[in-house]
């Protein structure tokens, strides 16, 4: 018997990506995120509203693009986030599968803010949409609740035989432990959060361009991005800043890198009062703004989030999905040029951002599983589909590929030969997905947690006073800690419930 409790899931929190994920983040994400990208929802703490390019797809596009079997009769509705230019390349991929199938498809969108109050309102009706996302974080509780079809028959082995090895488990779950079992989602993406640049506010600081084979560590960081923040117009009051970081989405670079974390090994306590490696990183995280000036303060940021002030012009660094590409390459939305390269290293000398993923799932009440699992399979394993949602018949690069042999061969040969717009340094993005000596990718700790209420809590108790130096970092991780290990006290007992340990 389902138990669709939806008091389970009321503060779960996917932050994109993850990853994110994906396609709406503080950059956006996700996915994607996205840890990409990783769980059902961005962190309630973003709520800046996102600009996505406005691109239009030739029909041309899919016109390699074929779903064996007819799914006449069959009534399909998906509900996912995603910016503007996002689903417009979705709806290309619908409306082939339409033609193809005989299926009907109703298309849903919504913004990554407000995708987790929507996704608990349908629960609460118990009218669920036939797909929708799903983070790997919070795979076990959908599956507990009864909400997502498990989709072993549906989708061969075969089929994901060649997708990124992070994410062919991250949707497995057994009834107890994740990564094992049956699969419950296949991936939107395996997205990364990288660093990007504006090349074109480098040219004129006359400031050389950073080496992706060499990241900055911190204190060259802090350097570049002094020369990088400007009183452009002569006012008084400075226009242009070295970089722009939203907290719930740019924070895990610096905490990683120096060898922070939050959680200890099993993932049972919050461990950050006292924890010198992270305490350190955010506090230099906080000084970029309250004491080196060379991001906005947390006064701008509200009135004009860090997002828009880079698609103005305003910022030299900023975070980019593998989302964003498709937005930073439209030239009416971001007119610079740009490129990637590392976040700053600290004290572990690898420069780390989050991966992250977000999944299709299938709803377990679904009246048509067959033309569903077809549906997501076009969406995230299908080469044509992959060729679509890559850019590479689009010229609006939207994820890395899922298929490894296709991203590591045809897709970068495409960004190659320039069928594939994209920023320059590609090979950062796959730095980060595959791992090097300098470049590391990780799925932050909400994805091996129940729910991610314990990291919201260190978003809602007050950070923002550290942004502003009215309290250290040290102050603050006292203070909020007690908060954050009750949250995840909570959901480590809601697990043990779930699974009848």
């Amino acid at each position: 018997m389902k138990k669709k409790i939806v008091s389970v899931l009321l503060t779960s929190v996917l932050l994109a990506s993850c990853l994110a994920g994906c396609g709406g983040g503080d950059s956006a994400p996700a996915d994607s995120a996205s840890s990409s990208a990783t769980a059902e929802t961005p962190s309630a703490a973003s709520t800046e509203e996102k600009v996505g390019a406005q691109i239009t797809v030739d029909k041309s596009a899919t016109d390699n693009v074929s779903v064996e079997g007819d799914y006449s009769g069959a009534d399909l509705t998906v509900f996912i986030y995603a910016q503007d230019h996002e689903k417009t390349v979705y709806q290309t991929l619908i409306d082939k599968f339409m033609e193809t199938t005989g299926a009907n498809v109703t298309f849903e969108v919504t913004t990554a803010d407000e995708y987790g109050q929507k996704i608990l309102a349908y629960k609460a009706a118990n009218d669920m949409p036939d797909i929708f996302y799903v983070g790997p974080d919070t795979v076990a509780a959908n599956v507990d609740d009864g909400y997502v079809l498990p989709l072993d028959e549906y989708v061969p082995e075969e089929t994901i035989a060649d997708l990124w090895p992070a994410i062919t488990t991250a949707y497995r779950y057994d009834g107890k432990e994740a990564g094992k079992g049956s699969l419950y989602c296949l991936p939107k993406d395996l997205s990364t959060f990288a660093f990007a640049y504006n090349k074109t506010l480098f040219d004129a600081a006359e400031v050389e361009y950073p080496d992706p084979e060499n990241p900055y560590t911190w204190e060259e960081f802090l350097e570049v991005c002094g020369k990088l923040t400007i009183d452009r117009d002569g006012d008084g009051e400075i226009d242009q800043w070295g970089c722009a970081n939203a907290l719930q989405w740019a924070l895990d670079a610096f905490i990683y890198t120096n060898g922070g974390h939050f959680l200890n090994e099993d993932y049972t306590q919050v461990v950050i009062d006292g924890q010198k490696e992270f305490v350190d990183a955010f506090q230099y995280f906080a000084d970029l703004t309250c004491k080196y000036n060379v991001t906005p303060t947390v006064e701008q940021d509200t009135a004009l989030g860090g997002y828009q002030r880079w698609l103005d012009g305003q910022i030299a660094f900023y975070a980019c999905g593998t989302w964003d590409v498709g937005a930073f390459m439209d030239e009416n939305t971001f007119p610079y040029d740009w490129g990637l390269c590392a976040w700053p290293t600290g004290s572990t000398g690898v420069s780390m951002t989050r991966n992250g993923s977000v999944g299709f799932a299938v709803s377990a009440d679904t009246q048509y599983p067959e033309a569903a699992a077809a549906l997501i399979t076009l969406f995230s394993t299908d080469l044509e589909g992959q060729r679509v949602l890559s850019g590479e018949t689009t010229g609006a690069s939207l994820q890395i590929p899922n298929t490894m042999s296709y991203a590591k061969g045809d897709f970068k040969d495409r960004i190659a030969d320039g069928t594939i717009p994209y920023g320059e340094n590609v090979d950062v993005i796959f730095n980060y997905i595959e791992g090097t000596d300098k470049y590391e990718g990780i799925f932050v700790e909400t994805t091996y947690t129940y729910n991610a209420d314990w990291w919201n809590e260190f978003l809602s108790g007050g950070y923002e006073y550290v942004l502003t130096g009215e309290k250290t970092a040290a102050e603050y991780c006292a203070e909020v800690q007690p908060a954050m290990q009750a949250a995840l006290d909570n959901a480590n007992e809601m697990k043990a419930a779930a699974s009848g340990q």
